[in-house]
């Protein structure tokens, strides 16, 4: 009997933090089997295990049944940040070298799943922002979008996105895993956090310097007030403050393997 002992109790302790840290992710209550494939392959991203057999279950994926399957703007936004995020990072870990040319490196098509190959910026401007143009801060709808964009994209642009989203540099926001079924909460937490983080207010001379995402992206902040309806909002600066607002310099430098745990009240 002694001789089962050991290992049984070594099975309990696993299969118990296993459980621990899916529960902290939201595992065992995502319903879509996508989402939770992308919180899965994200996972092992993070813990640096072996992701390649997610990536192959993304290229076995079929194009129609995904889009099918993704129904609101919550599992949409969950499964491609996910996906963004753990994409982002397999890549450049594999190859830092091509973080030098960025613009190639978010245009081009590279991320295989099923029959077609999506670039970052597809997965980011397409799909999660709702076919915005790139350049026009996030005021002008692409005309021209074709039609897997628009199987797979929003309706609703969501400012909370860009403290999300991971491009792999210093000045990014930190990585977590998003689920749809919680996704409301964990957007606000990691916005929270970013904003926290990065946010410096001068009270005495009537100044916040913040992230300059909110300037590359202002038309996707407007529904919330800005810059400063979001401070306010996620309590950065005082709810009576109405500060000038200056820009950080973004900082490009390659910085990979930044994870956060998002605390959310649900």
């Amino acid at each position: 009997m002694k001789r089962f002992f050991l290992p049984l109790i070594l099975v309990f302790f696993f299969s118990a933090n296993l459980f621990k840290a899916s529960a902290q992710y939201n595992f065992e209550k995502e319903k879509n089997q996508y989402v939770l494939k992308s919180m899965k392959l994200l996972q092992a991203v993070k813990e640096k295990g072996d992701y390649q057999p997610y990536v192959k279950a993304y290229e076995q994926i079929e194009l129609n049944a995904l889009g099918d399957a993704l129904k609101t703007d919550q599992e949409i936004k969950a499964f491609w940040i996910n996906t963004y995020n753990a994409f982002v990072q397999i890549f450049l870990t594999e190859d830092p070298s091509l973080f030098d040319d960025r613009g190639d490196f978010f245009k081009k098509d590279r991320i295989q799943i099923g029959q077609e190959k999506f670039s970052f910026d597809f997965i980011e401007h397409g799909i999660i922002r709702g076919s915005k143009i790139k350049l026009s801060m996030g005021f002008l709808k692409d005309p021209f979008a074709g039609d897997l964009e628009k199987k797979f994209r929003v309706e609703n642009t969501d400012g909370r996105i860009h403290f999300a989203l991971n491009c792999g540099a210093k000045s990014c926001p930190y990585i977590a895993i998003y689920s749809a079924v919680n996704l409301n909460a964990e957007l606000d937490a990691i916005a929270q956090q970013f904003l926290k983080r990065t946010t410096t207010f001068n009270a005495k001379e009537g100044e916040v310097y913040v992230t300059t995402l909110f300037s590359w992206f202002k038309g996707d902040f407007s529904d919330e007030g800005g810059v400063i309806g979001f401070l306010h909002k996620y309590q950065v600066i005082p709810q009576n403050a109405d500060p000038k607002v200056n820009y950080k310099e973004y900082d490009w430098t390659l910085d990979l393997g930044n994870y956060t745990v998002l605390s959310t009240n649900e």
